[in-house]
């Protein structure tokens, strides 16, 4: 029990200490976001006195008549009432208001995709390992090379070529707008065919990490004495395979596979700018052009809840798994 008392401890400090770099970070950025919010209200024809800039100050949480502690501490006590302030970039949403339409979008597009790249490079991985050398084995300086190119070139060349040129998929935007966001099937189906090429992207890019981790755990772990056990045993090789060496090989990628669903919430930013697509990602660029600390304190809160939250489990899964892990703790 004090093995997992002390796992939620630690993860405890270094929320608090990731809060505290996501209140300062963007505080050391050029730039105000009340003055980007007026200037785009003057723009409009509209007046600015200096009440006005006195209450979009108190508005947005960046009253700069307060010392630097007493924003910090509004901060963390607005952040365990659940109020996120209000979005410079989408004036008058609250920054709650804009992760929620777009976190869906990432964890749908981000979360399928990397779920589909872990399995099939696993079981691409395992296949590989079981049989080193073989024609299989010859694929993947390809599968490793995709790891390697930039994922903004690789969505270009897949625009180019499966929309511009085949035309099978649209090039940019999430669902037809034609039509109105539900659970019928019209509407899913559209989200389905808009999010197929950056879905095909992130799968491209990451799937050949996901098979070479895994080959070369597979070939580490058939030089282990238990295999040799089991072939002296008699048993049949698909048994060895899937009972003894693929379960132990398939640990490394089990903490992997854990810490990027961590990840699924900060989405791929460059893929969904390049497809215009409506996640997190693009709300994160956004809200660094514009200087929305609101925004981008709620996003990193997100990201650093689920990266945290990825990494807890995994601790906490090995301790209950691998009994040795609590006993060298």
């Amino acid at each position: 029990m004090s093995y997992f008392a002390r796992k939620l401890g630690f993860y405890v400090v270094a929320l608090w200490a990731a809060l505290t770099l996501n209140f300062a970070i963007p505080r050391l950025m050029p730039g105000n976001p009340v003055d980007i919010l007026l200037a785009k209200l003057q723009q409009r024809g509209g007046t600015v006195s200096p009440e006005t800039r006195e209450a979009y100050a108190l508005l947005l949480g960046g009253d700069d008549s307060q010392p630097l502690w007493s924003q910090y501490t509004n901060y963390l006590a607005n952040l365990v009432q659940g109020d996120l302030g209000v979005s410079v970039s989408y004036y008058p949403a609250t920054v709650s208001e804009v992760i929620m339409q777009s976190l869906p979008w990432t964890i749908v597009l981000v979360g399928v995709a990397t779920i589909m790249a872990a399995t099939l490079g696993v079981v691409l991985g395992a296949l590989v390992g079981w049989r080193p050398g073989s024609w299989l084995d010859s694929l993947i300086p390809s599968t490793t090379l995709l790891a390697a190119v930039p994922y903004f070139w690789l969505a270009l060349l897949l625009t180019y070529l499966l929309s511009r040129v085949l035309g099978w998929f649209p090039m940019q935007g999430g669902y037809d707008v034609t039509l109105t966001p539900g659970w019928d099937w019209e509407f899913i189906s559209s989200a389905i065919h808009y999010g197929f090429l950056p879905a095909l992207t992130i799968v491209l890019a990451s799937i050949g990490g996901w098979l070479l981790g895994m080959r070369n755990m597979m070939v580490s772990t058939l030089s282990e004495d238990y295999i040799l056990t089991a072939e002296a045993k008699g048993l049949t090789p698909r048994t060895i395979l899937r009972t003894y060496a693929s379960r132990n090989a398939v640990l490394p990628s089990v903490a992997g596979f854990a810490i990027s669903l961590g990840f699924i919430v900060s989405g791929s930013v460059i893929t969904e700018q390049v497809f215009s697509y409506p996640g997190i990602g693009s709300r994160l660029l956004g809200a660094v052009t514009n200087n929305d600390y609101a925004l981008m304190q709620g996003v990193f809160l997100f990201i650093t809840l689920g990266v945290l939250g990825a990494n807890l489990v995994v601790d906490l899964l090995y301790g209950v798994i691998d009994p040795r892990t609590r006993a060298r703790s």
